[in-house]
């Protein structure tokens, strides 16, 4: 299992554009991978699931890879994170 925690710096928050982005790159692994938020945990593979969780700009998320290729996952989601969304 893989965990990373990242801060949402961008000023509209998780909102439907790098949702998308952030699960169409995690749809590109075996890996079992979530996203966590406000004591609430959804599959990064469900764009309804990630935007139900309605994250705002200053949220702190973490995500959770675990599968044959977690270590390929969680940084390919990384990077997704650094370039659209936060740190």
């Amino acid at each position: 299992m893989q965990e990373k925690t990242f801060t949402i710096t961008a000023d509209t928050g998780v909102h439907a554009r790098p949702a998308t982005l952030l699960v169409n790159k995690a749809g590109q692994f075996e890996s079992e991978i979530e996203i966590s938020y406000n004591g609430k945990d959804v599959n990064l593979k469900s764009i309804m699931g990630v935007m139900s969780l309605g994250i705002p700009k200053g949220a702190e998320v973490k995500i959770t890879t675990n599968g044959g290729d977690e270590e390929e996952a969680i940084k390919g989601v990384t990077e997704v994170v650094n370039e659209h969304l936060g740190e």
